[in-house]
């Protein structure tokens, strides 16, 4: 069923422009106009001109949805983000063209926390990355001897409903768990998770105490930078730093000269303040082996990019057929 606003007759119009998961593109969107194209993002041009008629655009993070881009789509009534995430997207803009923006809210919570949990453990444990030396015949078991999650801090910055998946994770593991959140109430439940309970401090002491440091923060004016030279140097030595957030939330050269130095004893980047990273911008971060690096794939999992494109998919039909969420 068209929204009031559409005229009789008339499909509307589905512009997707990055990945998605096409059985719930089927399942959801099937009854609309519906054009599929992940490559989108990266053919500006193409992708003005198919917004030219469109009704709905769903995005991942990469689609900058900014005034210019909103202005090739003044039939546009909602936006669909793949995440949860909204830097990428103007919200104000939206807000005043009357279009709803409808984030995938819980639906990839599982797979961050289970990318930090995992890399915080590969970090610390420091002998998976030895299989070429093995292979070879070195048998390098002393270089190896890591160590072991358990009773080890986590400090998460930010204390959301990702960040709280993975303390529920680490305290299972034996972890003991701090977190700073200046916007969640000190008697709010959600610092008795089941398992333990979360020790609520301030960001100083957060990071001073941080064995393994998990940031959980959206991109705003107060967390840019955030995580720079002077607050590596806080961090204890040995420690592991991992960003599933946002690059430019971190300062990437502090990090680098950090593991050279020894200070840091691991970090997992899975965010860049340039997206995609070119062999320019990476050439920075060679040659570090208590490094990992993946390509903002933290919270994208085969399980929940079904759930993140179901959750997207049905809140814009919903939006389209009936005008509400």
């Amino acid at each position: 069923m068209p929204t009031s606003d559409t005229p009789t007759g008339r499909v509307p119009k589905v512009v997707i422009s990055e990945f998605m998961d096409e059985a719930a593109i089927a399942a959801e969107l099937g009854a609309f106009a519906t054009l599929y194209d992940p490559g989108l993002v990266d053919r500006p041009s193409d992708l003005r001109e198919a917004l030219a008629d469109a009704d709905a655009l769903v995005v991942r993070n990469r689609t900058q949805v900014n005034a210019a881009l909103l202005a090739a789509a003044p039939d546009l009534k909602a936006v669909g983000r793949l995440g949860v995430g909204l830097d990428n997207i103007d919200l104000d803009a939206c807000r005043n063209r009357g279009i709803a923006v409808y984030p995938a809210t819980g639906a990839n919570d599982v797979a961050v926390a289970e990318y930090v949990i995992g890399t915080a453990m590969m970090l610390l444990r420091g002998a998976y990355g030895a299989t070429a030396a093995v292979a070879a015949g070195t048998w390098p078991r002393n270089a190896l001897m890591g160590r072991e999650i358990a009773g080890k801090r986590l400090g998460l910055v930010g204390f959301g409903a990702i960040a709280r998946e993975t303390a529920r994770r680490a305290l299972a593991l034996g972890m003991r768990v701090t977190a700073h959140d200046p916007f969640l109430p000190a008697d709010d439940p959600a610092w008795r998770p089941d398992g333990g309970a979360v020790a609520r401090v301030d960001l100083e002491a957060l990071v001073a105490g941080a064995d393994v440091l998990s940031l959980h923060v959206p991109l705003t004016t107060e967390t840019r930078g955030m995580i720079d030279a002077g607050t590596i140097a806080r961090m204890p030595a040995g420690a592991v730093l991992i960003n599933a957030a946002r690059g430019e939330v971190v300062d990437g050269a502090a990090v680098v000269d950090a593991l050279r130095s020894g200070h840091l004893g691991g970090a997992a980047l899975d965010v860049f303040q340039q997206e995609p990273l070119d062999a320019a911008a990476g050439a920075a971060f060679r040659d570090l082996p208590n490094l990992i690096l993946t390509p903002h794939i933290a919270g994208v999992t085969q399980e929940s990019n079904v759930r993140v494109s179901r959750v997207t998919a049905q809140a814009v039909r919903r939006h389209l057929s009936e005008g509400r969420p």
